[in-house]
């Protein structure tokens, strides 16, 4: 049962940020389908489902926020990519701004694979401080 909750959450974590680096690419160019319904829905539908995941293997491994440090600092990494992914989206006011948000949030995102494979709080940024 694991194996098949971790699966999942890995698809509905790839299906995310391919859906975030496309919308955001359709945010550059203004194009009218960022307005659609589905494209603004669907998102909402694939993240549900990563966090009942998220938090099924959490249960599962007995790996909780504020317990175990790597499992905290990617609670704080999804924050602060919700945070700057809705920023690059929608809510900054230029789109210097939306774009720099954008190319940050997906450096965020990156940044929490790399502490969910190492299992390390600081992710890749560990080998930096050595």
């Amino acid at each position: 049962m694991y194996l098949l909750v971790k699966y999942v959450h890995v698809i509905s974590v790839t299906l995310s940020v391919i859906g975030f680096f496309l919308r955001g690419v359709l945010m550059l160019h203004d194009a009218p389908l960022m307005n659609v319904r589905w494209v603004r829905i669907l998102p909402h539908v694939n993240d549900t489902i990563l966090l009942v995941a998220a938090l099924t293997l959490a249960a599962m491994s007995n790996q909780y926020p504020f317990v175990t440090d790597w499992v905290t600092a990617k609670v704080f990494g999804v924050i602060a990519y919700i945070i700057l992914g809705a920023m690059a989206l929608r809510d900054a006011s230029t789109k210097r701004m939306r774009i720099v948000c954008w190319i940050a949030s997906l450096a965020v995102f990156g940044w929490i694979v790399s502490v969910a494979l190492t299992r390390q709080p600081m992710g890749f940024l560990s080998g930096l401080l050595v």
